[in-house]
């Protein structure tokens, strides 16, 4: 058939990253680091109240990471500490570098 476009029958790969992360809420300030395991503890000054920690947790990797909040997303754990976030349109390496948590 005319008109058709033949880019909807080719999938896009998209790059991201999938981190396992320990939140601390209502910590004195913001901040991430490394933990033995290899996962992410990021401290959380927001209270794990409705989740104010969980929007705490998505603005703080958007604006440290330079991306749009929804290229941050929670994809398990939204009721516990230990989460899962992905963060589209950038691989692991770059993450980890934009965090500053290689050295630790």
């Amino acid at each position: 058939m005319k008109g058709r476009s033949s880019s909807r029958k080719q999938k896009q790969t998209e790059i991201s990253a999938t981190l396992s992360v320990r939140i601390q809420p209502r910590a004195s300030k913001n901040g991430v680091m490394r933990m033995e395991d290899g996962s992410l503890k990021i401290r959380l000054t927001a209270p794990p109240v409705d989740g104010a920690a969980n929007e705490a947790l998505v603005e703080f990797l958007s604006r440290t990471l330079s991306v749009s909040k929804s290229m941050v997303e929670i994809v398990s754990g939204h009721t516990a500490r230990e989460k899962r976030v992905k963060i589209s349109g950038m691989g692991e390496a770059d993450v980890i570098r934009l965090l500053n948590i290689d050295g630790q």
